[in-house]
């Protein structure tokens, strides 16, 4: 179980990673145009960060829901996820990088709200049959 609580924590700080990467760089590029030589700005980033957040999701929403057994927090990952990957294979060429920024933006929050909600029934005694150690409550 530390394992899905382990991961769950990495995804939902990848998650927050790529949501603040989205908003913030644009704003760093016009503050300081220097920072533009740094690459922050780079598609790949978006690449390397959802081959990190993909196998680190799936792993903690699918321990989860095999313990909780509440498919819908598996649902609202895999939905946040979709959202992720879309925004990577469309790209700013076919969606244009606003599009891009949404799609990125709110598969992220679902990632994020997926986890959050994951690691919180983990955390909270929802009913006595949960399967969760109590030391971990």
């Amino acid at each position: 179980m530390k394992l899905q609580l382990m991961m769950d924590k990495f995804a939902i700080g990848l998650s927050a990673m790529c949501a603040i990467h989205c908003l913030a760089v644009p704003v760093l590029l016009v503050l300081l145009p220097s920072a533009a030589a740094l690459g922050l700005g780079n598609e790949q980033f978006h690449f390397w960060m959802l081959a990190a957040v993909l196998p680190s999701s799936l792993l903690a929403l699918f321990l989860g829901c095999k313990k909780h057994k509440r498919y819908q927090l598996l649902i609202l990952g895999i939905v946040g996820l979709a959202l992720l990957l879309s925004a990577v294979v469309l790209g700013e060429n076919i969606i244009g990088e606003a599009g891009e920024k949404v799609l990125t933006l709110l598969g992220s929050l679902f990632v994020i709200a997926g986890h959050w909600l994951n690691f919180r029934l983990c955390n909270t005694k929802v009913d006595e049959h949960c399967p969760c150690p109590s030391e971990q409550r």
